[in-house]
């Protein structure tokens, strides 16, 4: 069975979902993304990402190339635009980052947010209550070292936003997808 990586056009089967971010990493291995693979990965057009930058929303690529910390702000602000509008996005990546074009003051790297994210995204299905959900959240954040205090706490409110966020955009597919079967009956 495959599994759709969320926020991207990327799928793996679904016995590979724990060697994620390693694929990830290592498409950076040649130094970074030209614009053109960061659509191809994601699935948006390029001025969607030039627009996102121009508004701050993430940092300018260097010498044109993004880094994985990019593309993961980038998967996780597409990830969350079905089920979020995109002022509640800005807000949640501001509540832990600070900054959003200024990576200085980030208490989390965005790569590693959305790992733990995809590491949760994967225990999904036996998170279905908030004690589960909870429970995992804290052993994925076991090893998290907090930047200054009250981090971790932090990250664990954005995180627990971000499974909700994707868990609706999946229903919403669902209920769309069978909403159209019912226009073929």
């Amino acid at each position: 069975m495959e599994w759709n990586i969320p926020g991207t056009v990327l799928t793996v089967p679904a016995e590979e979902t724990e060697h994620i971010p390693e694929k990830l990493t290592a498409m950076f291995l040649g130094g970074g993304m030209v614009l053109s693979q960061v659509a191809a990965v994601t699935g948006l057009e390029p001025y969607t990402v030039q627009n996102w930058v121009k508004r701050g929303f993430l940092t300018k690529p260097v010498n044109k190339k993004y880094t994985l910390r990019q593309l993961c702000r980038i998967i996780n602000i597409n990830m969350l635009k079905d089920a979020l509008p995109m002022e509640k996005i800005c807000g949640l990546m501001t509540y832990i980052n600070g900054n959003l074009d200024d990576e200085s003051d980030d208490l989390i790297d965005d790569s590693q947010l959305y790992f733990l994210f995809l590491r949760l995204a994967v225990y999904h299905r036996r998170m279905n209550d908030p004690a589960g959900r909870d429970k995992y959240i804290r052993e994925a954040l076991a090893n998290y070292e907090e930047p200054i205090p009250g981090a971790r706490e932090r990250v664990e409110k954005v995180l627990k936003v971000m499974l909700t966020a994707w868990a609706a955009s999946l229903l919403r597919q669902q209920a769309v997808s069978m909403a159209d079967a019912l226009k073929t009956e």
